[in-house]
């Protein structure tokens, strides 16, 4: 039988692949907002905003519990950031990476559970469901582009940009509208 120790290190281990995740959809979702404001669609970049400080969020959530366990938060991303994507891709791309995170995040979450850590599990089981969250308004975007394309797009163009409340999140948000 593992040690606590060791216990342990496999659960930092997950949360740090987590952490990195989300470092990466952070820069990924802020370099989105920044281009979906050159092109003036200011709803959907300030969304993309909102869901980049969700990702904030979690990559502090997960720090604060590697921290807990005696661990070094990693600062690394878990892979390179896709820049200048056209508004058709990026709606695509980014409800895969959310597919790709919930399913990884569930996989980690057991790895929790097999090891005996209760706190990190349900730490995993709030943000799967912020993620799919954000998996279903990417998914919904993507699909407004396919069927409406320009339909849709015309009536985004030229909406206003600002988060209001920024430091709220698109779920925090999205709870209390």
């Amino acid at each position: 039988m593992a040690t606590k120790e060791e216990r342990r290190a496999k659960v930092v281990e997950v949360l740090n692949q987590a952490r990195s995740m989300e470092l990466q959809a952070i820069h990924l979702y802020m370099n989105q907002h920044y281009n979906l404001d050159d092109m003036d669609y200011g709803e959907l970049a300030s969304n993309m905003k909102l869901i980049a400080i969700d990702e904030m969020r979690h990559a502090e959530q997960f720090a604060e519990r590697i921290k807990e366990l005696g661990g070094e938060p990693t600062d690394k991303k878990s892979k390179p950031v896709q820049r200048g994507q056209k508004i058709d891709v990026i709606y695509d791309y980014d409800s895969n990476e959310e597919d790709d995170t919930i399913d990884a995040y569930n996989q980690f979450l057991l790895v929790c559970r097999e090891n005996g850590d209760s706190i990190s599990e349900k730490l995993f089981e709030t943000i799967i469901d912020e993620e799919q969250a954000h998996f279903n308004y990417f998914d919904a975007i993507k699909g407004h582009i396919a069927n409406l394309g320009d339909t849709f797009l015309s009536r985004i163009a030229g909406t206003p940009s600002s988060t209001g409340l920024a430091d709220q999140g698109f779920v925090i948000k999205n709870q209390s509208a």
